[in-house]
């Protein structure tokens, strides 16, 4: 057994007759699933019910015809796992140290090689730089504005200052949304996900550089227009990179490191805020221009890193993606199950897909029902992070504090602290966004975030001479960021990466970032205008109930995705909005109020979705345990 990934194909029952294998394949599996319309919410496995010596024949053919015949037995043994994940200690021909391997998926789940984590750490230092690039601007706004003969506080402000300052600020969403997102989906085609990143990073080191050498507010807003280019190639693509490369039963976990490396990017940019906030003149060109350090190693660190292997796949190149999977995955039969598996769910995908060019994509997103739903899910994730209220105090912090009361210095340590517990609060999302799920973080958090920026408006009736004015805003904006954190912080951008097809991830994901990199924009244009005519207090409460408003769009429209594969959730997203908004008031909801407002502890939750040989977490574990 020790050779068998190179030695001759997994003998096949000489009763099965050539006739009966072409007969199967043309049937198809018995009773799929329509993934444009599953009315029962099934989650089928594109290979169940397909007999044993029909799908070792159809792996020896695959083997073949892709030119990896070498590896047929090895492909084999992987597909017999992929078919019921939760037998495979019944497989014979596996050796004991592959189910071993399999075994430690479910019980040290963590165990991963280095070649995983060292590519989440470049996503996460691309999360760094993307947060770092955000808040540079926050500490600067106190400065930039009256060097460049526009303030937009003050005596001698004016309304014109001030929608001078907020186009400025918001000129890396602007080409984001214009122009960098959507050049994603056709760098990705033409250098892959790789080369992608290292465009965008290039843009993300140069322009900043620039920002701190400019003369007038043109040039800087020119600069920051080059910034966005880079921030919005690089969030449509970092996520989804990060989400092809890792293991189904972490990847929401090791995903959100987008977000959870983007706090601490925002963090490292308040302090980098803090630290040269005493150099006099050049205080606000060293805040701007500070963000180049992330993108140093984010340029050399990508060219160590393997390639998506489903980027592969889609290229036809399935020697470069199992080399990719072996660097991947701990054995070489996790990368043949994984290899075989995404491959299988394609070909299902493009029965329903079929070919199709950008312009045709980007339609597509609207036009194709599994498509569509997974568009109006992301969309609806991105903008409530707009609404929620974040990027108010990501972006004007130091601005907001100062209207409070607040002297420079005060608000900049105000906005520090901020910053740190965005990031602290980031990591228990890291075990929740997996074990609680995406939707439950999002319907739990919203509630919280809207009264919690509520109060911290109505703290401002206190009287500035007041200690208890200061100390009370800033503690329910901190409070606003350890619930915003672990929910609406890392969820977006795990979500939108995962939840389309392949074959318009790329396209699905700029829609995604360029929908909340749009809106980020019009926040940042509007909010000094939004300020001076609602106040700290209005603009507080204007806030909170966009977040009630996100709430309600949230439960109509955003479906559980965790411990799926990417491949899986066609079948999440081919069930119709109807039948999930359905089962929302009619089965959870009766069940939410019976065990929890009634606390009837025998409340049992009827699931939507019914997974055929589905793998849950606990089918595997008992599976494991049972051994």
């Amino acid at each position: 057994m020790a050779d068998m990934d190179k030695s001759t194909p997994i003998e096949k029952s000489s009763e099965h007759s050539e006739y009966e294998s072409k007969h199967v394949e043309e049937q198809g599996r018995h009773g799929s699933v329509n993934l444009n319309r599953n009315v029962t919410a099934r989650i089928q496995n594109p290979l169940a019910g397909i007999p044993r010596e029909t799908l070792l024949k159809n792996v020896e053919d695959f083997a073949n015809e892709v030119g990896l015949s070498d590896r047929t037995a090895l492909l084999q043994r992987g597909a017999l796992v992929a078919q019921d994940p939760t037998s495979f200690e019944q497989i014979s021909e596996l050796e004991e140290h592959e189910r071993e391997a399999l075994r430690n998926e479910v019980l040290h789940k963590w165990r991963q090689p280095f070649a995983l984590y060292f590519t989440v750490i470049l996503c996460s230092v691309g999360a760094a730089v993307q947060g770092w690039d955000q808040t540079g601007s926050n500490g600067a706004n106190l400065s930039w504005p009256v060097a460049f003969g526009v303030p937009d506080t003050g005596p001698n402000s004016s309304r014109w200052s001030q929608w001078v300052v907020g186009v400025v600020n918001s000129g890396p969403y602007i080409a984001s949304a214009g122009l960098g997102c959507w050049l994603s989906d056709p760098l990705n085609n033409y250098i892959g996900r790789r080369g992608t990143i290292f465009f965008a990073a290039v843009f993300c080191l140069l322009s900043v550089i620039g920002s701190g050498f400019t003369q007038n507010w043109q040039q800087l807003f020119i600069t920051r227009l080059l910034l966005g280019v880079g921030m919005g190639a690089k969030a449509s693509v970092v996520p989804i990179y990060a989400a092809e490369n890792v293991p189904a039963v972490i990847r929401g976990g090791l995903v959100m490191s987008w977000q959870m490396w983007t706090a601490f990017g925002i963090f490292l940019g308040f302090s980098a805020n803090l630290a040269v906030a005493d150099t006099g003149d050049l205080s606000w060109r060293l805040q701007l221009g500070s963000a180049f350090i992330p993108a140093v190693p984010l340029v050399i660190g990508v060219y160590f890193c393997p390639e998506s292997p489903r980027w592969y796949i889609k290229k036809n190149r399935y020697n470069d993606a199992f080399k990719s999977l072996l660097r991947l995955r701990n054995t070489p039969l996790q990368a043949a199950r994984d290899l075989y598996y995404v491959h299988a769910q394609l070909v299902e995908e493009h029965d329903i897909i079929g070919k199709s060019n950008y312009i045709s994509r980007f339609f597509e997103l609207f036009t194709i029902p599994r498509v569509r739903r997974a568009t109006l899910a992301s969309w609806t994730v991105m903008i409530a992070q707009q609404m929620c209220g974040i990027n108010i105090i990501a972006f004007y912090s130091s601005t907001i504090f100062s209207q409070a009361g607040f002297t420079d210095r005060q608000a900049l340590f105000a906005s520090w602290g901020f910053g740190l517990i965005n990031f602290l609060f980031a990591w228990p999302a890291v075990w929740t966004i997996d074990t609680f799920g995406r939707r439950s973080l999002l319907l739990f958090t919203f509630p919280n975030m809207a009264w919690t920026l509520l109060v911290a408006g109505f703290c401002n009736f206190i009287p500035i001479s007041n200690t208890a004015h200061i100390a009370l805003v800033a503690m329910f904006v901190y409070i606003f960021a350890m619930f915003y954190s672990p929910g609406e912080g890392p969820v977006p951008f795990t979500y939108s990466a995962e939840v389309f097809p392949l074959s318009h991830r790329e396209v699905g994901m700029s829609w995604a970032v360029a929908t909340c990199l749009f809106y980020a924009a019009i926040l940042s244009i509007s909010l000094p205008a939004i300020l001076d005519a609602f106040t700290v207090v209005g603009t507080f409460g204007f806030y909170a109930a966009l977040n009630v408003l996100a709430f309600v769009l949230i439960f109509h429209f955003v479906p559980e995705t965790k411990q799926r594969t990417l491949e899986e959730l066609d079948y999440i997203f081919a069930v119709p909005t109807r039948t999930f908004i359905k089962y929302q008031y009619s089965t959870w909801l009766p069940w939410y109020i019976k065990r929890y407002v009634f606390f009837n502890k025998n409340a049992v939750l009827e699931p939507l979705y019914n997974f055929d040989q589905g793998v849950t977490d606990q089918r595997r574990m008992s599976s494991v345990v049972k051994q």
